[in-house]
């Protein structure tokens, strides 16, 4: 029986990468991308190692274009066995700096989205018995800092999903797991957009420069996306998934800290490695 895979977000980055991974896992992968212009990397790969992966339109921000894809790969393969939420962007700047419809712009992609696309899934894999669900998270799901309170909140909520997902969805056979990277060496951070009230005026320039300018000096250290991709692979292995999958040495690092620190010795040493204080 041929399985099939969904991975959402794969014009570049970890989507790109664990949409190659699973189909050279043997998985039916359908590679969905909002903008399908950008999928002439991934179709040469696929046909070179003659994997099975097909490019869909799938625009995670529009329930219909989820409902549409979603749809037709079921018509084409009836099942579905693994879904990757990968697709989210990441937004620059302090609380007061951000509009609530900014805010609402980032929770739409990076949370709700999500939750779209498992009530379009959802039913499939309980009438199989079986599934995996995987949330690409962030380390920043668990750790807090100033300048990015949008991205970082949409994380928190979705850590907060995934972990009821998990109680909701194991008696019928579907395990949802969560993927902790730290820094990746892809183009997100370049592609994480200001807010629009960010600048001179704004009396938070310089704790967001300073945060901005801190993270981009990791992403320069940052883990290669594959390693994700390999964690994702392993998830759908393991017999019995783990809750949370870390990837890097810098979200080992944070995680383990604010294990074994008070909220305030954290605090303290977060502050000097986000901005040398």
């Amino acid at each position: 029986m041929e399985k099939v895979a969904v991975v959402t977000g794969t014009s570049s980055g970890i989507g790109f990468e664990t949409a190659l991974a699973l189909a050279r896992e043997g998985y039916y992968t359908y590679a969905t991308m909002r903008d399908t212009a950008k999928s002439d990397k991934i179709k040469e790969l696929g046909q070179k190692e003659n994997l099975s992966i097909d490019v869909l339109e799938l625009d995670v921000d529009d329930e219909n274009s989820v409902k549409t894809a979603i749809q037709k790969i079921l018509d084409q393969k009836q099942r579905i066995d693994v879904l990757v939420n990968n697709a989210g962007w990441g937004l620059w700047g302090c609380v007061e700096d951000v509009s609530v419809d900014e805010f609402k712009a980032q929770f739409d992609t990076n949370f709700f989205s999500i939750i779209r696309l498992i009530q379009e899934v959802g039913p499939t894999m309980r009438k199989q018995g079986s599934g995996t669900i995987v949330n690409v998270s962030s380390v920043v799901g668990r750790i807090g800092f100033p300048a990015s309170p949008a991205y970082i909140s949409s994380k928190f909520a979705l850590e907060g999903l995934s972990e009821s997902l998990r109680f909701e969805l194991a008696p019928f056979g579907i395990d949802v797991v969560i993927i902790e990277p730290g820094v990746i060496k892809t183009n997100f951070m370049k592609n994480m957009k200001m807010a629009e009230k960010y600048g001179p005026e704004s009396v938070y320039m310089d704790i967001t420069d300073k945060v901005v300018s801190g993270v981009k000096m990791m992403c320069e250290m940052g883990t290669d996306p594959k390693e994700v991709a390999d964690a994702i692979i392993k998830a759908t292995k393991d017999e019995n998934p783990l809750p949370r999958y870390i990837v890097g040495n810098d979200a080992s690092m944070f995680l383990e800290a604010k294990k074994n620190k008070t909220d305030l010795e954290f605090e303290n040493y977060l502050k000097k490695e986000l901005y040398g204080e």
